[in-house]
C-alpha cells in the first residue's frame, strides 16, 4: 500500500471579513488594488480585477447575507477574487433592461474574465463554523486568456 502525501499548497491566499456599510466597497477596492499592484501586475489587469470586486461586493451586501469576506487566492498563473456571505440564494443574471440601475454585475464579470466566473457554496475562511456561498472570478498573471468569445446578443 502506498502511502499519500498532502499536497503543497500552490500560492498564497489572503482573507479579510467585510463590513456592512457604505464604505466596504471602496475598502475592498482598495485592498484589491494595492495586493494586485505589489505583484507587478499589469495596470489593465488590476483594473479589471478592482470593477469585478466592486461588483462582486455590491451584490453581496444587496443580495446577500452577512457574514461578508473577501478573499485573494495567488499562484504563479493566475489570481483569483473571491466573496463570500451568507446567504443560500445563488445569483442569476437579470434580463438586459437598458434603463434599469442595477442588472449588469454578472455580465461584466463574465466579460472581463473570459468566461472564468461562478457561484458555490463555501465554508467562511474567518467563521470556519458557518458555510455561505463564494461568488468568484480568475484571471490569469499575465492578463490574456487567449480566448474571449464575443458577447451574444442580450448577455
Amino acid at each position: 500500500m502506498t502511502t499519500l502525501r498532502p499536497a503543497r499548497p500552490s500560492g498564497m491566499r489572503f482573507v479579510w471579513p467585510l463590513c456592512d456599510d457604505a464604505q466596504t466597497v471602496r475598502h475592498g477596492r482598495a485592498i484589491i488594488r494595492r495586493e494586485l499592484a505589489a505583484l507587478s501586475l499589469g495596470a489593465e489587469l488590476v483594473d479589471d480585477a478592482v470593477l469585478m470586486v466592486s461588483e462582486l461586493i455590491t451584490n453581496a451586501l444587496l443580495y446577500g447575507d452577512g457574514p461578508y469576506e473577501l478573499a485573494l487566492h495567488i499562484d504563479t498563473k493566475e489570481i483569483m477574487c473571491v466573496v463570500v456571505d451568507g446567504s443560500p440564494l445563488l445569483p442569476r443574471p437579470s434580463p438586459p433592461d437598458p434603463g434599469s440601475e442595477h442588472g449588469r454585475g454578472l455580465r461584466i464579470i463574465a466579460r472581463l474574465s473570459d468566461g472564468f466566473y461562478g457561484c458555490h457554496p463555501q465554508r467562511y475562511v474567518t467563521c470556519p463554523g458557518r458555510v455561505g456561498k463564494a461568488t468568484w472570478f480568475a484571471l490569469p498573471r499575465s492578463g490574456t486568456q487567449g480566448n474571449v468569445v464575443p458577447l451574444r446578443a442580450g448577455i
